[in-house]
Protein backbone atom coordinates (compact mmCIF):
# COMPACT_ATOMS: atom_id res chain seq x y z
CA UNK A 1 0.00 0.00 0.00
CA UNK A 2 1.58 3.28 -1.00
CA UNK A 3 0.57 5.78 1.70
CA UNK A 4 0.58 9.70 1.74
CA UNK A 5 -0.60 9.75 -1.81
CA UNK A 6 -3.85 11.49 -1.39
CA UNK A 7 -1.99 13.87 1.12
CA UNK A 8 0.50 14.54 -1.73
CA UNK A 9 -2.34 15.19 -4.20
CA UNK A 10 -3.91 17.48 -1.80
CA UNK A 11 -0.65 19.15 -1.47
CA UNK A 12 -0.26 19.36 -5.80
CA UNK A 13 -4.09 20.94 -5.82
CA UNK A 14 -2.96 23.13 -3.12
CA UNK A 15 0.27 24.72 -4.42
CA UNK A 16 -1.52 25.17 -7.77
CA UNK A 17 -4.60 27.09 -6.46
CA UNK A 18 -1.36 28.87 -4.13
CA UNK A 19 0.29 30.14 -7.44
CA UNK A 20 -3.04 31.21 -8.56
CA UNK A 21 -3.63 33.21 -5.82
CA UNK A 22 -0.08 35.14 -5.90
CA UNK A 23 -1.36 36.14 -9.26
CA UNK A 24 -4.12 38.75 -10.35
CA UNK A 25 -4.49 38.35 -13.94
CA UNK A 26 -2.08 36.92 -16.90
CA UNK A 27 -1.11 40.27 -17.52
CA UNK A 28 -0.14 41.71 -14.10
CA UNK A 29 1.57 38.92 -12.70
CA UNK A 30 4.45 40.21 -10.57
CA UNK A 31 5.32 37.91 -7.76
CA UNK A 32 6.88 34.34 -7.91
CA UNK A 33 4.81 31.66 -8.04
CA UNK A 34 7.40 29.20 -7.11
CA UNK A 35 11.54 29.26 -6.65
CA UNK A 36 13.28 29.91 -9.74
CA UNK A 37 10.27 31.57 -11.81
CA UNK A 38 9.16 34.77 -12.04
CA UNK A 39 7.75 37.19 -14.62
CA UNK A 40 9.68 37.10 -18.52
CA UNK A 41 12.45 39.28 -18.18
CA UNK A 42 11.97 39.89 -21.99
CA UNK A 43 9.61 41.56 -24.33
CA UNK A 44 8.79 38.41 -26.34
CA UNK A 45 8.84 38.69 -30.46
CA UNK A 46 5.45 39.42 -32.21
CA UNK A 47 3.46 36.79 -33.26
CA UNK A 48 4.10 36.28 -36.62
CA UNK A 49 7.52 37.30 -36.77
CA UNK A 50 9.80 34.77 -36.12
CA UNK A 51 9.42 31.01 -37.28
CA UNK A 52 9.39 27.80 -35.49
CA UNK A 53 11.43 25.08 -37.27
CA UNK A 54 10.33 21.65 -36.83
CA UNK A 55 11.70 19.90 -34.03
CA UNK A 56 10.72 16.21 -34.68
CA UNK A 57 7.61 14.28 -34.98
CA UNK A 58 4.97 13.98 -31.88
CA UNK A 59 4.98 10.53 -31.29
CA UNK A 60 1.84 7.93 -31.07
CA UNK A 61 0.79 5.31 -28.23
CA UNK A 62 -2.38 4.48 -26.47
CA UNK A 63 -4.19 6.68 -23.49
CA UNK A 64 -7.02 6.43 -21.79
CA UNK A 65 -8.52 9.92 -20.67
CA UNK A 66 -10.47 10.68 -17.59
CA UNK A 67 -13.34 8.57 -18.43
CA UNK A 68 -11.82 5.37 -19.02
CA UNK A 69 -12.21 5.67 -22.58
CA UNK A 70 -9.29 4.36 -24.85
CA UNK A 71 -7.49 6.37 -27.56
CA UNK A 72 -4.40 6.89 -29.64
CA UNK A 73 -2.48 10.27 -28.53
CA UNK A 74 -2.64 10.54 -32.43
CA UNK A 75 -5.95 10.89 -32.04
CA UNK A 76 -5.72 14.55 -29.82
CA UNK A 77 -2.96 15.70 -32.21
CA UNK A 78 -3.29 16.70 -35.76
CA UNK A 79 -6.42 18.59 -36.08
CA UNK A 80 -5.79 21.33 -33.55
CA UNK A 81 -2.27 22.88 -32.30
CA UNK A 82 -1.60 21.21 -29.03
CA UNK A 83 0.27 22.72 -26.06
CA UNK A 84 1.06 18.85 -24.06
CA UNK A 85 2.69 18.32 -20.22
CA UNK A 86 3.44 15.50 -18.77
CA UNK A 87 2.51 15.55 -14.80
CA UNK A 88 1.37 13.29 -12.13
CA UNK A 89 -0.93 14.16 -9.96
CA UNK A 90 0.73 13.84 -6.43
CA UNK A 91 3.99 16.01 -7.65
CA UNK A 92 4.61 17.73 -4.68
CA UNK A 93 7.32 20.04 -6.43
CA UNK A 94 6.09 23.48 -6.64
CA UNK A 95 8.73 23.57 -9.35
CA UNK A 96 7.58 20.86 -10.87
CA UNK A 97 3.80 19.66 -12.33
CA UNK A 98 1.76 22.39 -10.35
CA UNK A 99 3.69 25.40 -11.80
CA UNK A 100 3.26 23.33 -15.83
CA UNK A 101 -0.34 22.77 -14.56
CA UNK A 102 -0.86 26.66 -13.14
CA UNK A 103 0.98 28.14 -16.27
CA UNK A 104 -1.39 25.96 -18.55
CA UNK A 105 -4.60 27.07 -16.35
CA UNK A 106 -3.84 30.91 -17.45
CA UNK A 107 -3.11 29.54 -20.63
CA UNK A 108 -6.82 28.61 -20.84
CA UNK A 109 -8.22 31.63 -19.46
CA UNK A 110 -6.27 33.68 -22.59
CA UNK A 111 -7.43 31.32 -25.05
CA UNK A 112 -11.39 31.62 -23.93
CA UNK A 113 -10.88 35.20 -24.45
CA UNK A 114 -9.15 34.41 -28.06
CA UNK A 115 -12.15 34.37 -30.46
CA UNK A 116 -9.64 33.45 -32.87
CA UNK A 117 -7.72 30.82 -31.35
CA UNK A 118 -9.87 28.69 -28.99
CA UNK A 119 -11.36 26.35 -30.75
CA UNK A 120 -8.32 25.85 -32.76
CA UNK A 121 -5.95 24.92 -29.40
CA UNK A 122 -5.77 21.88 -27.40
CA UNK A 123 -4.52 21.55 -24.13
CA UNK A 124 -3.45 18.12 -23.09
CA UNK A 125 -1.92 17.14 -19.69
CA UNK A 126 -0.87 12.98 -19.61
CA UNK A 127 0.50 11.44 -16.53
CA UNK A 128 3.86 10.21 -15.94
CA UNK A 129 2.05 7.78 -13.38
CA UNK A 130 0.09 4.63 -14.75
CA UNK A 131 0.30 2.98 -11.31
CA UNK A 132 -1.28 5.71 -9.11
CA UNK A 133 -3.18 8.08 -11.85
CA UNK A 134 -5.85 6.11 -12.86
CA UNK A 135 -8.74 7.87 -14.87
CA UNK A 136 -11.21 8.50 -11.90
CA UNK A 137 -7.98 9.94 -10.40
CA UNK A 138 -6.97 12.08 -13.60
CA UNK A 139 -11.27 13.55 -13.90
CA UNK A 140 -10.83 14.26 -9.80
CA UNK A 141 -7.84 16.35 -10.42
CA UNK A 142 -8.97 18.05 -13.67
CA UNK A 143 -12.16 19.11 -11.65
CA UNK A 144 -9.37 21.83 -10.57
CA UNK A 145 -8.61 23.38 -13.88
CA UNK A 146 -11.49 22.66 -16.83
CA UNK A 147 -13.48 25.36 -17.77
CA UNK A 148 -16.54 25.09 -19.84
CA UNK A 149 -16.07 25.40 -23.37
CA UNK A 150 -12.62 24.81 -23.80
CA UNK A 151 -10.79 21.48 -25.14
CA UNK A 152 -8.37 20.23 -22.10
CA UNK A 153 -7.71 16.31 -22.00
CA UNK A 154 -6.52 14.70 -18.72
CA UNK A 155 -4.71 11.48 -19.75
CA UNK A 156 -3.24 8.44 -18.42
CA UNK A 157 -2.33 5.13 -19.50
CA UNK A 158 -2.66 1.43 -18.70
CA UNK A 159 0.77 0.88 -17.66
CA UNK A 160 4.41 1.24 -17.63
CA UNK A 161 4.95 -0.63 -20.64
CA UNK A 162 2.41 1.15 -22.77
CA UNK A 163 3.75 4.56 -21.26
CA UNK A 164 7.19 4.16 -21.25
CA UNK A 165 7.83 4.19 -25.36
CA UNK A 166 5.70 7.54 -24.76
CA UNK A 167 8.22 9.12 -22.61
CA UNK A 168 11.43 8.10 -24.58
CA UNK A 169 9.97 9.32 -27.81
CA UNK A 170 9.21 12.49 -26.27
CA UNK A 171 12.59 12.14 -24.62
CA UNK A 172 11.54 12.58 -21.26
CA UNK A 173 13.49 11.72 -18.05
CA UNK A 174 11.63 9.94 -15.26
CA UNK A 175 13.14 8.33 -12.07
CA UNK A 176 10.59 6.54 -10.13
CA UNK A 177 11.52 6.50 -5.95
CA UNK A 178 10.81 3.20 -4.19
CA UNK A 179 10.65 2.23 -0.65
CA UNK A 180 13.15 -0.14 1.44
CA UNK A 181 10.52 -2.82 0.43
CA UNK A 182 10.24 -2.38 -3.05
CA UNK A 183 7.15 -0.74 -3.29
CA UNK A 184 6.47 2.38 -4.95
CA UNK A 185 6.97 5.67 -2.93
CA UNK A 186 4.68 7.59 -5.45
CA UNK A 187 7.18 10.17 -5.87
CA UNK A 188 9.33 10.37 -8.95
CA UNK A 189 11.82 13.09 -10.70
CA UNK A 190 11.41 14.15 -13.75
CA UNK A 191 12.36 17.18 -16.36
CA UNK A 192 9.85 19.97 -16.63
CA UNK A 193 9.27 20.44 -20.42
CA UNK A 194 5.66 21.13 -22.21
CA UNK A 195 5.55 20.46 -26.04
CA UNK A 196 4.13 22.61 -28.76
CA UNK A 197 2.51 20.34 -31.44
CA UNK A 198 1.42 21.39 -34.84
CA UNK A 199 -1.50 20.47 -37.19
CA UNK A 200 0.78 18.01 -39.04
CA UNK A 201 1.82 16.25 -35.59
CA UNK A 202 5.18 18.29 -35.48
CA UNK A 203 6.89 19.45 -32.51
CA UNK A 204 7.50 23.47 -32.74
CA UNK A 205 9.19 24.36 -29.26
CA UNK A 206 9.75 22.76 -25.87
CA UNK A 207 9.19 24.60 -23.29
CA UNK A 208 11.41 24.54 -19.98
CA UNK A 209 10.46 26.10 -16.81
CA UNK A 210 12.20 29.41 -17.82
CA UNK A 211 10.43 29.78 -20.85
CA UNK A 212 6.46 28.40 -19.86
CA UNK A 213 5.09 31.46 -19.93
CA UNK A 214 1.50 32.56 -21.01
CA UNK A 215 2.81 35.46 -23.29
CA UNK A 216 5.19 33.00 -25.13
CA UNK A 217 3.11 30.67 -25.94
CA UNK A 218 0.12 32.87 -26.91
CA UNK A 219 2.52 34.13 -29.46
CA UNK A 220 3.52 30.90 -30.57
CA UNK A 221 0.32 29.85 -30.97
CA UNK A 222 -0.48 32.45 -33.09
CA UNK A 223 2.43 32.19 -35.06
CA UNK A 224 1.90 28.78 -36.12
CA UNK A 225 -2.04 29.81 -36.97
CA UNK A 226 -0.49 32.71 -39.59
CA UNK A 227 1.10 29.68 -40.66
CA UNK A 228 -1.59 27.49 -40.81
CA UNK A 229 -3.53 30.26 -42.84
CA UNK A 230 -0.51 31.03 -45.18
CA UNK A 231 -0.64 27.30 -46.72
Amino acid sequence: MIRGTNTLRRYFVGAVLLCASLSLSAETTTKVLAPGYGPLEFVPPAAGTYELPPLGSAVDGPVIDRKGEPMRLHDLVGDKLVVMGFIYTHCPDVNGCPLASFVMKQLQMRLLESEDLKDKVRLISLSFDPILDTPDAMRDYSMHFRRKGFDWRFLTTVSEDKLQPILEGYGQFRKMFYNEDGSYSGTMSHILRVYLIDGDRRIRNIYSAGFLHVETVMNDLRTLQMERETK
